[in-house]
């Protein structure tokens, strides 16, 4: 399984990232089962706005509201709310499931699209067992619960900055929202609390190989922990407990230490180091290289090959 971030690319080649829903909560077409699909759906408030679908039959629905507004919200043919929504609040719509509203100010929420698939792999990772039939979230109450609300401001930051921070941090928190869910719907305190055993050397021995053999690509989540015969969930907590690190930010090192050496040569370019290395640009390559390194890569390769001559 793998995340889909919808966008309207910069460049012809730029990996798509958060983009703008042309109607409310209307997947892209290329949305798949196995997929988590997230989109932004904003209204500028200059007049009340009305919205309606009829909801997907393939994907649950997870909205989370970034933005504090007013609307009416009406889900199965019931109004659910007519007032003020703060920021933060999380919602869930079944598939299949007609859903009505008018914005009367200005909105901005994120759009999370779940896939039966999905559900079923977080619901297996927290209870270790395969789930009996379909996982339905049928509950269309309002949700107010900070681990929710502090994942939603993480998605925040990703609509704004989600080139810096990288497909991994978006599919890694997205991840983190449908298991939350999927505990709350079905109540089981122990599991939630449970701690996940460290990934073991050899496990974290194959991530370092595989990362190695495809810095270059765009690596998911789900390729890293393929390399590990894990699912993503299972391998993203253990591998936290055994280095302390969370698989992004490990990809992010590595992918610095590869244009670490290749900077020391001359020979090599920013830009063929940037693509070299799997950034899709060089200005997104200088703003990681900078944030871990502490200097940009110009600065350090000057640095680096004067000490050398000397």
């Amino acid at each position: 399984m793998t995340l889909t971030l919808l966008s309207h690319p910069e460049t012809p080649t730029r990996q798509p990232l958060i983009g703008l829903e042309d109607r409310w909560r209307q997947p892209d077409t290329g949305a798949r089962p196995g997929r988590i699909t997230l989109t932004r759906w904003l209204h500028h408030g200059e007049s009340p706005l009305e919205a309606s679908n009829d909801g997907n039959a393939m994907f649950h629905c997870i909205s989370l509201n970034l933005k504090c507004a007013s609307l009416i919200f009406h889900h199965a043919g019931r109004r659910l709310l007519h007032g003020r929504l703060p920021a933060g609040v999380v919602q869930v719509t079944a598939p299949a499931t007609r859903v009505s509203a008018v914005f009367e100010s200005a909105m901005d929420v994120l759009h999370l699209f779940v896939s039966q698939q999905t559900l079923a792999e977080c619901y297996e990772d927290l209870f270790h067992r395969p789930h009996a039939g379909d996982i339905v979230l049928g509950d269309p109450k309002l949700i107010r619960d900070p681990a929710l609300e502090r994942l939603g401001q993480a998605l925040a930051v990703c609509k704004t900055e989600g080139a810096a921070l990288g497909s991994v941090f978006i599919e890694s928190i997205s991840l983190a929202i449908v298991s939350r869910l999927i505990a709350r719907h079905f109540s089981t305190p122990v599991a939630r609390g449970r701690e996940p055993s460290a990934l073991p050397q050899w496990r974290i021995n194959r991530v370092s190989e595989f990362v190695d053999a495809h810095l270059a690509e765009n690596i998911s989540l789900a390729d890293i922990a393929a390399s590990t015969g894990l699912t993503r969930m299972h391998f993203a907590a253990q591998f936290r407990r055994a280095t302390g690190m969370r698989p992004h930010e490990y990809l992010l090192q590595k992918r610095i230490e590869r244009a670490q050496a290749l900077l020391r040569t001359s020979r090599h370019s920013i830009l063929d180091v940037a693509l070299c290395c799997g950034f899709r640009s060089q200005a997104h390559f200088t703003t990681v290289f900078k944030r871990l390194a502490g200097v940009t890569p110009k600065h350090w390769q000057t640095s680096t090959l004067d000490a050398i001559l000397r």
